[in-house]
């Protein structure tokens, strides 16, 4: 296989946003395959970025899942400028994503629900200095 037709960080974010979101639905990558004519496996391996997403198969996860295609792009600039870009030999991100758990899935998606920009930049701020207040502590 060509070096070009490797999975790359962006495939990971990809698929890792793919997770966030059917996660935040609630949907098992079973309910999801069958919503795309997929098998469990293949989401399973879209997600682990292991397979690549075509243009087309990401518009239909858009549709499927509620988002805008750019949705699976969030956070691409800072994820791609992070220190050891390439992949290991377990296909695994160097530096992986952080994985969401359940309480930080209904953070997320209550904080876009937040049509007023400026609350919600006050509170990604608030966020912050109190994660920064943690690490200090720490």
């Amino acid at each position: 296989m060509s070096e070009s037709k490797l999975p790359s960080k962006i495939d990971h974010l990809v698929g890792q946003r793919l997770r966030w979101r059917r996660r935040e639905l609630r949907l098992t990558q079973e309910q999801l395959g069958e919503k795309l004519g997929l098998t469990f496996q293949q989401v399973q391996k879209y997600e682990k970025g292991v397979n690549r997403i075509s243009a087309g198969r990401l518009y239909e996860l858009s549709t499927v899942l509620d988002v805008p295609v750019l949705y699976f792009y969030e956070g691409a600039e800072d994820y791609l400028a992070l220190p050891n870009g390439s992949l290991n030999e377990d296909s695994e991100p160097a530096a992986p994503l952080p994985l969401m758990d359940q309480e930080a899935m209904e953070l997320l998606s209550a904080f876009q629900k937040i049509e007023d920009e400026e609350l919600r930049k006050t509170l990604l701020a608030t966020i912050k200095a109190a994660a920064a207040v943690r690490q200090s502590n720490s």
